[in-house]
């Protein structure tokens, strides 16, 4: 009985601790929201409004009094275009070397994660001098390689964890069939490890859509990004909360929608692949 008691004590702190992360992650969340839609009067009440008229004038005056549009395809194109080169150059890089064999192996995939280990403002100096001499400053295109510097290490190291969980006899049955190698990769490895490629994406793109410090540094009039349009909102005459609530809004929902619709692979590819010593 004692024993009982303790198991269903441990049981409630437990979903008690549950309980207290759920609401420091999701309550202020929800109150950004749900303030993005409040009308000016309601949103600067000195009493908290939770029952009101919803209103979509901060989107409307958002959209209205700022390029939100150039804005939101800059983000789309840096945050897509980096994201997708990442994981296609991670699953070839990853899967050679879990199938390769030799010294020193295990101190080049150290190493590769290494560099995704370097604080953003240890590489944001010599980036912008090489960006510079070569062209890349405010294009969107320096945004999708400032990007890879910490997504490609990071997607290399992430697959061929996963690749090394995958028995290499499945790739031999396929070949002994006939297959090629590349075959055997493209039919046999890369299905399997569906849940390892869905976490890589995910991962790399909320890295590349939430950036702010390399957007400011490298992006330009031509090429800024959501991040840089929601810290624009902070003027001389302060802040204007209604329309950062809203940019809060369309910033935090696309990640969370994505996060949610491909939630299986996401939650499978967390729980597996991973390294060994």
């Amino acid at each position: 009985m004692n024993g009982s008691n303790a198991a269903r004590g441990k049981q409630a702190v437990l979903y008690g601790i549950l309980v207290l992360v759920l609401l420091w992650t999701l309550v202020p969340i929800f109150w950004m929201v749900l303030s993005s839609f409040k009308s000016s009067a309601d949103l600067l009440s000195t009493t908290p409004k939770v029952i009101f008229t919803p209103s979509l004038e901060h989107y409307i005056a958002l959209f209205a009094t700022s390029n939100l549009w150039g804005y939101i395809q800059n983000s789309l194109l840096a945050a897509g275009i980096s994201t997708v080169i990442a994981v296609v150059l991670g699953c070839l890089a990853g899967y050679g070397l879990s199938r390769s064999d030799f010294r020193g192996k295990h101190h080049v995939a150290f190493w590769i994660i290494s560099t995704r280990m370097a604080p953003i403002a240890a590489v944001i100096l010599p980036l912008f001098i090489l960006f510079r001499y070569a062209g890349l400053l405010d294009t969107t295109a320096g945004l999708v390689i400032a990007y890879l510097t910490f997504n490609l290490p990071f997607a290399i190291w992430i697959m061929n964890a996963f690749f090394a969980d995958l028995p290499p006899a499945l790739e031999q049955a396929a070949m002994v069939d006939g297959a090629t190698k590349f075959q055997a990769f493209w039919r046999v490895a890369l299905p399997v490890t569906a849940p390892g490629i869905v976490t890589t994406a995910i991962l790399c793109l909320v890295f590349s859509w939430n950036d702010y410090a390399f957007a400011v540094t490298f992006a330009g009039p031509d090429s800024q990004t959501l991040p840089i349009a929601a810290a624009q909102l902070n003027t001389q005459t302060g802040l204007n909360w209604g329309q950062l609530s809203a940019i809060g809004t369309i910033v935090v929902l696309p990640m969370m929608v994505v996060g949610l619709a491909v939630r299986r692979y996401l939650v499978a590819g967390l729980t597996l692949g991973a390294v060994k010593e």
